[in-house]
């Protein structure tokens, strides 16, 4: 016990004089106690119109009394630079003195580990931070109860730079280069000059007496004995005299966004003296309901014919009520914490899919909480290039940003969270810390926590389904339905699986990870996702590639010539229907050192050959060699690089495949289809050539009337039409669209028994107009004779029944 007392000892001491050290903890303060605003009213009752002037006169009456000193050189400069140059970040100011205020806090807590008796006893012992404001007189106020300020440390940590940041502030903006700076966390205390006319610091150190340092920016700064305001037992009270522009700032709501944006997880409560207007009863209203009472209980109340009255009640209001839940070990939080966690810092409706949460260690440490929503965000789908990653940067708990487009890869920009990392430096710019080794660390190690997050659900799934499928196949219960339940994987890759194809293309360091979580539906799993791992376990038995095929629908693709003897054969192919599927099989080429071999190039093997095959090909070869030079003089050598016997082809006639390294017909048509296209570069259009099946009968009969009479007319109609239909059932588009439209009629014609000059002149057009007009006038004459009988018929009905009624009968008997 006793070593282990000496152990802890050591540790408290360590970390208080790593704490002393600390540069920002050199300036902290800030502090409140009691149901009101202490100590403001005070110190402001001179200042009664929120004027420069009136904060002036506040100055000069502080000259009097105290003791007087000059800026050191460099913060003077600093602080002329903040007043006339630096107008972006406003709203830092409050952040720096509420972490300022935070670090103070810090200190007497770790002082107190070895002396209990600094903290004091009651109200002074409690460690909180209080924000308190006065809008008639435009005056902020921040206390907190941590260690306090001498009178020395007044003049060394508010009057020099010391040990700040600052003096790198001072040398970017020297140099002249970029000065926004992350968070500007360099410029400290002085960034409430932002936003000040005046400012004016209170605070008592448990070793000192209580004093007051005053400045309003010109040069000097004033240090005072307080002894006119009211005590503050310890801390630091940092009183904020706001320039005329920004009386924003003493609007209540104004903090508030301001605090739950940069402050929200300081590890301290922090109060905000806010109003509410509550019901009161009137007088009258509590004497009679106090007479019912004593009379009869059980009586009906009457109602009160007056109004109720309100007023105005004050009281001190926490805003950092939620959890910093990363800091805590992911064994200790129950998916409920994550989720309304999820749900603060996001914005969202919605629970997440998962999260992944980590702390990491070594050169560069940080923890972060990272989740997956429920959808990818529109702006990510409308504009890809232009979407903004969903981290946020925090340092010690204190928001920083959430303008970090390096922090994430683009494609993982779906990711909502958080990183608070103790060791980023701050007073660099932005350019630079995006460059700075932690960040490249921090990156990498994200994108790849998340990538194994992916595989661990992915493997998961599979292990279930597995399982599912035992129990089914022992069961002997319908299989259908256990294929209709939608797994956790197939969820979130329905969802974001174009964003990971993106990282195929662009992440080239997680390429192979990546590849590992493609999802895709193939020959055999036609109904049902799977991915490369489970494609490699289903191969045949000496398969060295992995086929695919790539086109606009499943159906299509199944159905395509450029797969049919693979299919016949039992290879298992892929089916490649989203644009950026081609792409992906172009920067991957293989996969477990097995080669994507793409169904509708030249370059297609189907295994290796038996003598038997390569005698077989070699025959074939010959047989066809005068009908494959025939074929491609007649199409042109500029249209085909030539005719070639194909071993892809089962039952199709022909097909046209592409050269290796060239586009594919499909490729082709998604570069034709981009919007901001003015022209596709025609050479990384691959070389066509016919591929021709020797055993189908069109091409065997083709072959035989070559053979006879090579300037056969009726061979080359057949000829050139097989290659229009090749093209078309390959995916591309006849260039002469008209010659292939003559083409198809004229076997119409011969389907029919049309003779092939019976064609459409004019004069034939004219005669069957004249004949269409003869027609016309003939029925408009039957029309007519047609009326005039129905109208002599309706005559000669009335006549009847006249004559009919006359003789005294009723017409309804008619």
């Amino acid at each position: 016990m006793a070593r282990a007392g000496k152990w802890w000892m050591v540790v408290a001491m360590c970390a208080l004089i790593a704490l002393l050290t600390c540069p920002h903890g050199a300036i902290r303060t800030v502090r409140a106690e009691e149901a009101e605003p202490v100590g403001m009213e005070e110190r402001v009752e001179t200042a009664a119109d929120p004027t420069n002037e009136a904060a002036e006169m506040h100055y000069e009456e502080q000259m009097k009394k105290g003791e007087k000193f000059s800026f050191q050189a460099e913060v003077a400069r600093l602080m002329d630079i903040i007043i006339h140059s630096l107008y972006s970040k406003k709203d830092i100011f409050l952040r720096e003195l509420i972490s300022n205020a935070s670090d103070a806090l810090d200190k007497i807590r770790f002082l107190s580990l070895t002396n209990p008796g600094m903290l004091g006893e009651g109200d002074q012992a409690k460690l909180e931070i209080k924000i308190s404001l006065d809008k008639e007189k435009n005056v902020l106020s921040i206390r907190d109860t941590g260690v306090g300020m001498t009178k020395k440390d007044l003049v060394n940590n508010l009057g020099t730079i010391a040990k700040s940041g600052t003096s790198s502030f001072l040398e970017q903006m020297q140099k002249g280069g970029d000065m926004n700076l992350i968070g500007q966390f360099g410029v400290g205390f002085y960034s409430v000059y932002l936003v000040a006319d005046y400012v004016e610091v209170v605070t008592k150190h448990n070793d000192d007496k209580q004093y007051v340092w005053a400045s309003k920016a010109d040069g000097n700064f004033v240090i005072s004995e307080d002894t006119e305001g009211e005590p503050i037992g310890r801390g630091t009270q940092v009183n904020i005299f706001l320039k005329d522009d920004v009386q924003e700032y003493a609007q209540e709501q104004k903090v508030k966004d301001l605090i739950k944006k940069y402050s929200e997880f300081i590890n301290f409560p922090i109060y905000l003296y806010t109003s509410k207007t509550v019901d009161v009863p009137s007088s009258d209203e509590s004497e009679d309901n106090a007479e019912d009472d004593d009379e009869d209980v059980n009586e009906e109340e009457k109602p009160s014919s007056e109004e109720k009255k309100t007023e105005t009640v004050w009281d001190w209001e926490v805003q950092n009520d939620n959890v910093a839940v990363w800091l805590r070990s992911p064994g200790e939080v129950e998916q409920d914490e994550y989720n309304r966690f999820y749900k603060t810092l996001s914005g969202d409706f919605e629970d997440p899919l998962t999260q992944v949460h980590f702390k990491a260690e070594g050169d560069v440490e940080f923890r972060a909480l990272v989740y997956l929503p429920q959808r990818m965000p529109e702006t990510m789908k409308d504009d890809y290039f232009q979407s903004r990653q969903g981290l946020k940067l925090y340092v010690r708990r204190v928001f920083i940003s959430d303008d970090f487009p390096d922090l994430l890869p683009r494609y993982l920009n779906f990711l909502k969270g958080l990183v608070d990392s103790d060791t980023l430096p701050l007073n660099v710019s932005r350019e630079l810390l995006q460059q700075h080794s932690a960040l490249k660390t921090i990156k990498k190690k994200l994108v790849r926590k998340f990538l194994d997050l992916l595989k661990k659900i992915a493997d998961a799934d599979k292990k279930k389904e597995d399982a599912e499928e035992g129990v089914t196949e022992e069961t002997g219960e319908d299989k259908e339905v256990n294929e209709e339940k939608e797994s956790q994987y197939e969820k979130i890759w329905k969802e974001f699986g174009k964003a990971l194809k993106m990282g195929v293309l662009e992440d080239t360091a997680n390429r192979v990870r990546l590849a590992k979580l493609l999802r895709f539906y193939t020959s055999k799993s036609p109904d049902k996702l799977t991915g490369f791992e489970d494609y490699v376990e289903r191969m045949k038995e000496g398969q060295k590639n992995i086929y695919f095929v790539a086109g606009t629908s499943q159906e299509e693709l199944a159905r395509s010539p450029f797969v049919e003897n693979l299919l016949k054969k039992g290879y298992e192919v892929i089916y490649f229907t989203d644009p950026l599927d081609e792409y992906i099989a172009q920067s991957l080429q293989e996969f477990d050192d097995l080669k994507l071999m793409n169904a509708s190039k030249e370059d297609l093997t189907l295994g290796e050959q038996g003598e038997k095959d390569k005698a077989r090909d070699k025959k074939l070869k010959q047989m066809y060699k005068s009908l494959t030079k025939w074929w491609k003089d007649l199409i042109g050598a500029s249209d085909i690089d030539g005719v070639k016997i194909s071993k892809r082809l089962s039952t199709s006639p022909c097909v046209v495949v592409t050269s290796r390294y060239g586009y594919s017909a499909n490729m082709q048509r998604i570069m034709q289809a981009q919007a901001m296209t003015s022209g596709v570069d025609t050479h990384m259009f691959g070389r066509k050539t016919l591929e021709i099946n020797p055993f189908h009968p069109l091409v065997k009969e083709l072959r035989a009337r070559v053979d006879q009479d090579k300037d056969d007319e009726g061979a080359k109609a057949t000829a050139r039409l097989l290659w229009d239909t090749a093209l078309l059932e390959s995916g591309f588009v006849p260039e002469d669209t008209k010659a292939f439209a003559n083409r198809v009629l004229g076997v119409m014609k011969q389907s029919l028994s049309i003779a092939e000059e019976d064609g459409v002149t004019d004069e034939e057009i004219e005669k069957q107009k004249e004949a269409l007009d003869i027609e016309i006038e003939a029925e408009k004459f039957a029309e007519e004779a047609e009326k005039e009988e129905a109208e002599a018929e309706e005559l000669n009905f009335d006549e009847v029944e006249e004559d009919f009624t006359e003789d005294g009968h009723d017409a309804s008997e008619l």
